[in-house]
């Protein structure tokens, strides 16, 4: 989205900020021995208060108000009676909605509990990496090249990045251009950020996987190569500066 006045730019950190502080709250209230239904409904409560339309609910007809996602699932997880979080379990919540016309988006993942599947390293690596390209965007910097310093930052690490999922515009609608902000370099993408406009970037880090399938449920998305995935997102405003961070009220990088 392009912002031209400030009333578009109040709408979108207004959004921005319930989207953000929907995801921290969920995050701070899940438990072992909780169903992902139950943080579901939690976080659906928490945008209702907003006056807050679930994005993928409302667009998708997803059948869950939020995204949570666990263990071996890269996202798009619906929320289950039947799942039950567990110590060390590696969560991802991906909360996204709309507000008087304006829409944002943000997620993040963690280890619940103590660390027992030693996921945490990957947790912080996705964090860095996504922290190290929000620095990088301004207006005019090449797409592409933040792609390339996402997968470069995570083999530094060890690690892979999904290649079929992306970061993309946002603001009067979930999805907007640019719609492929990918997590590594495509040399053909020529495409630069534009000052003043509204984009949702996001990592997408792995153990093992390059490419996220489907599963036969229609939504949730796992690894081609098993292992584990972490991804990590915020709504940002590109200026000819340091970018906006316009979800901070998430508190992924406390």
């Amino acid at each position: 989205m392009s912002i031209t006045k400030p009333s578009e730019l109040s709408g979108m950190k207004k959004i921005s900020e319930v989207v953000g502080t929907t995801l921290k709250l969920m995050r701070d209230h899940a438990a072992v021995g909780m169903s992902t239904k139950e943080l579901d409904n939690y976080g659906a409560e928490i945008l209702k208060r907003y006056g807050a339309k679930s994005a993928p609910y409302e667009t998708y007809d997803f059948p869950g108000f939020t995204c949570i996602s666990v263990n071996e699932e890269i996202a798009h997880g619906i929320p289950s009676n039947n799942k039950i979080l567990k110590e060390g379990d590696l969560i991802n919540i991906d909360v996204s909605a709309e507000l008087n016309g304006f829409w944002s988006d943000n997620g993040g993942s963690f280890v619940l509990g103590k660390d027992i599947n030693n996921h945490q390293p990957l947790v912080e690596a996705s964090k860095h990496i996504l922290k190290r390209a929000i620095e990088r965007i301004k207006g005019g910097v090449k797409i592409a090249d933040i792609g390339q310093l996402i997968e470069t930052e995570a083999r530094k690490s060890g690690f892979k990045v999904i290649k079929n999922l992306a970061g993309h515009g946002v603001g009067r609608s979930l999805h907007e251009a640019p719609e492929n902000i990918l997590n590594y370099s495509v040399r053909t993408n020529r495409e630069r950020f534009k000052k003043n406009t509204t984009v949702a970037i996001e990592t997408f880090i792995t153990t093992k996987s390059t490419v996220a399938v489907e599963r036969s449920d229609g939504w949730t998305l796992v690894g081609n190569r098993g292992g584990f995935c972490t991804q990590h997102e915020h709504t940002i405003l590109i200026t000819d500066k340091a970018a906006i961070i316009l979800t901070d009220a998430n508190g992924i990088w406390d």
